[in-house]
């Protein structure tokens, strides 16, 4: 799987989300490879997408198509200043599947980490969530490169993902988490 992250300060929230649909119903049929996107707007106007295909060449072919230039200039009138691309060529799935469309809440988090140390400790995690985490639908890792990344939890929601906070049990050392984007109210959809 290969995940491009975008970020931006949202100028027109409901002109967003409007051009987001229109990507679904209009753009997505003719997306090769594409598998999904998860976005939304963080409570500080904060615009946060991560849209994912099964591969490099395929987000590439999506980006080189006309019609997603097109869409695109569109759409970045409704952020402030310019984007932010990234470009992830590396997921790990974490316990779970990779996110879920039905979830209420999206809680991303970005820092460094060691991905090994990382998959170790993901392990049993499918176990950990079925037992004492049943608000967690889903969660993935995209690289950024380096140590760098960005990860996606899915909730059921805000609330069951805020009581659930205080039974996390699993430190790992070898993360540092460097910002939290909360989506409330997440944008989903599956190709």
């Amino acid at each position: 799987m290969f995940v491009q992250v975008i970020e931006g300060k949202v100028g027109d929230r409901s002109m967003l989300l409007s051009q987001v649909d229109k990507w679904v119903k209009e753009l997505a049929p003719g997306a090769t490879g594409w598998l999904g996107h998860t976005a939304g707007v963080a409570t500080d106007g904060t615009f946060f997408a991560a849209v994912r295909f099964e591969s490099a060449e395929a987000a590439k072919a999506n980006s080189d198509r006309p019609e997603q230039g097109e869409w695109w200039a569109e759409t970045s009138r409704c952020i402030e200043g310019d984007a932010r691309f990234t470009d992830c060529r590396e997921v790990d799935t974490i316990g779970l599947s990779a996110g879920s469309d039905d979830a209420g809440f999206v809680q991303v988090m970005q820092g460094r980490g060691d991905r090994e140390a990382m998959l170790v400790a993901s392990r049993g995690l499918a176990g950990f969530f079925a037992r004492l985490r049943p608000d967690v639908l889903g969660a993935y890792v995209a690289w950024e490169g380096g140590d760098r990344f960005v990860q996606l939890v899915y909730f059921t929601s805000e609330a069951e993902a805020r009581a659930g906070e205080s039974r996390r049990q699993i430190v790992i050392s070898a993360v540092k988490f460097e910002r939290f984007i909360d989506l409330p109210e997440p944008w989903l959809a599956s190709g």
